[in-house]
C-alpha cells in the first residue's frame, strides 16, 4: 500500500459540503424551472445529476470534484494506478451511501471517527472501494 500525504477530516468535510452545497442548489434550480417548486418527491432524471456528479467527476478530473478542488484534495486508489475509475467510484459514493444509510448513520460517524484516528485517514467506503484522499497533485504526463 502506497498512502501519501493522505487528507484529514476537517478538509474532507469542508469538500463535502462544497459539493452538497453546489449540487442542492443547482437541483433546486432544476427542480424550480421543471416543476414550479424547490423539492420534488421521487427520483428523477434532475437527481441522476447528484450521482453523476460525485461518480462521473472524480474519474473525467483526475479525482477531484469542483468542492474537492476547492479543499486541494482528491480521491486516488491505493494500488499504483492511483486513478479512480467507474465501478470504483460507484463503489465507494452509492454502495458506500447504502451502507451509510441502512446503519441509520452510525457506520458515518464510525467512518468520521476513523478518519480522525487512523494515520492513513481511510474511511468505509475508502476500504469499500480500494481509495484513500491525498492532498498530492495528479502527476502530469
Amino acid at each position: 500500500m502506497n498512502i501519501q500525504n493522505p487528507a484529514g477530516l476537517w478538509v474532507r468535510v469542508f469538500a463535502r459540503v462544497i459539493d452538497g452545497i453546489l449540487i442542492t442548489v443547482t437541483l433546486g434550480i432544476l427542480f424550480y424551472l421543471f416543476y414550479g417548486d424547490f423539492f420534488y418527491q421521487g427520483l428523477t432524471w434532475v437527481d441522476i445529476f447528484g450521482i453523476a456528479y460525485v461518480v462521473g467527476l472524480p474519474v473525467l478530473w483526475s479525482g477531484y470534484t469542483l468542492g474537492k478542488r476547492a479543499a486541494d484534495n482528491r480521491i486516488v486508489r491505493v494500488d499504483a494506478s492511483k486513478n479512480v475509475h467507474i465501478g470504483t467510484m460507484l463503489l465507494r459514493e452509492v454502495v458506500g451511501g447504502m451502507i451509510y444509510s441502512f446503519t441509520f448513520g452510525i457506520a458515518l460517524v464510525v467512518s468520521a471517527v476513523m478518519v480522525g484516528a487512523r494515520k492513513d485517514k481511510r474511511a468505509i467506503h475508502d476500504f469499500l472501494a480500494g481509495t484513500y484522499v491525498t492532498e498530492d497533485k495528479p502527476e502530469q504526463t
